[in-house]
């Protein structure tokens, strides 16, 4: 469960107000505040601050250091911050006048305590939306984060009143922001799917809005899920890459293959030309994911394309339709293709292990290969004919192979055989003398 911070509206309260319920501060801290100022003022003792000489006077930590608990939560968590790193101090966010040693620096300057969540975009905005300042801080982010937020599903149902979803504060922390490629950020890749299942994830939070909740455990489960929280590969996608990070839609039926097509380009510009394509955005069918499912995503194998039991084509076209014979056909060619491919690789690594030079034609077999993958991404095209002109050519170097290691197991049993000749002879001319050195010894004898 997420803890308020005390200094930030957010605090996540299901039920009550929405995540950003936000909560009374207890009269006993600012009570405790204004004694500790007081004696400040009245004995000027600024050098209880612990502050090096110099430097100016800061309130802000001066109270929150005083009153302990959590109003100094805030201190502790800035002290990893990459805005306190930046030089960003309390009251660039929270307004106030921290120079002044008195209960009336909160009331100056625009002073906000906690920011209600409807204000954390624009607040945060002030400065990330600034070009000027951010080439100073950090010319690399982008300054569009709450243009886009502005366009995102969140953005526009909190600009509607509902101030339960996301604002930054929810995705990236309050007082202990790390920058997005630091491992224990939030928003670092390994994380994003835990930090949006904290809403997404919660059945309860999310029954308002009649959307599935399972998608956080159904993308563990998925491929993707896989190659990133368990093999650390940072390549593979995770929520913001598929569905955008601040300016976040849900795909519609017609943009899913270009979402899935940033990373699989080639598989989406054949599915682009195939038949299916018109077919799916006819019927309302969301493109990909009608095969491939969406956060489930398995790892897909060759028994996917045809009419065997785990064949996906049968779910929509039935026994003996055109459909059907046209699935049947391309699983076949692409099992025979497989079958070939596997085939020539033992029969040539067969003969490697035997000691046989098989170098030329094992990289000559890679094209096999490259046949292969290229019929995988070409069943995407859905046309028999076409897979064939590139299933056709990979049998052949496919079979090419098994030859060339045929052949050279071949040419070990000739040699093995012609060996045994010379030994033969050899072994002959050693009886030979064997025999006569006995026979002279039996001479002198």
């Amino acid at each position: 469960m997420r803890v308020p911070d005390p200094c930030v509206g957010p605090g996540f309260t299901p039920g009550r107000g929405g995540r950003g319920a936000i909560r009374a501060v207890p009269a006993a801290p600012i009570l405790a505040a204004a004694v500790v100022l007081g004696l400040l003022v009245a004995g000027r003792e600024a050098r209880a601050l612990d502050q090096p000489a110099g430097e100016k006077p800061d309130t802000c930590v001066a109270c929150h250091q005083a009153v302990g608990g959590p109003m100094a939560k805030p201190l502790e968590d800035r002290k990893a911050d990459v805005h306190a790193t930046k030089g960003v101090s309390c009251a660039d966010c929270h307004g106030g006048d921290p120079s002044r040693m008195d209960m009336d620096s909160m009331k100056v300057k625009g002073f906000v305590g906690r920011p209600s969540r409807r204000d954390v975009p624009r607040l945060c905005a002030r400065c990330h939306s600034d070009g000027a300042r951010m080439r100073q801080t950090n010319p690399a982010l982008r300054t569009d984060q709450f243009a886009q937020y502005q366009t995102s599903i969140h953005g526009k149902r909190l600009a509607g009143g509902d101030t339960k979803v996301a604002v930054c504060t929810d995705c990236h922390g309050v007082h202990s922001i790390l920058p997005a490629n630091h491992v224990q950020s939030r928003v670092h890749p390994v994380r994003v799917a835990d930090t949006c299942g904290r809403c997404h994830g919660d059945a309860e939070y999310m029954k308002a809005y009649k959307i599935p909740t399972d998608q956080l455990a159904l993308y563990r489960e998925s491929v993707h899920g896989e190659l990133l929280l368990k093999r650390q590969d940072l390549a593979a996608p995770t929520c913001s890459k598929c569905h955008g990070n601040h300016g976040a839609f849900p795909p519609e039926v017609t943009s899913i293959a270009g979402v899935c097509g940033q990373c699989h380009v080639i598989n989406k510009d054949l599915f682009l030309e195939s038949r299916h394509h018109t077919v799916f955005d006819r019927m309302k069918l969301p493109e990909c994911v009608t095969c491939h499912s969406n956060h489930k995503i398995v790892r897909t194998s060759d028994d996917m394309v045809g009419v065997g039991e785990k064949g996906i084509c049968i779910r929509c076209h039935a026994a003996g339709s055109p459909g059907y014979k046209a699935a049947d056909q391309m699983g076949k060619m692409i099992a025979g293709l497989s079958a070939a491919v596997h085939k020539g690789e033992a029969k040539l690594a067969e003969a490697e292990r035997a000691g046989m030079e098989v170098s030329d034609a094992k990289y000559e077999f890679q094209n096999a290969r490259v046949a292969l993958i290229k019929a995988r991404n070409e069943v995407h095209v859905f046309a028999p004919d076409r897979l064939n002109k590139v299933v056709g050519p990979g049998i052949e170097l496919a079979e090419k192979g098994f030859r060339a290691g045929q052949e050279a197991l071949e040419e070990l049993g000739y040699r093995k055989q012609w060996s045994l000749i010379p030994l033969a002879a050899i072994l002959a001319v050693v009886v030979g003398l064997v025999l006569q050195i006995r026979r002279m010894e039996g001479g002198r004898g």
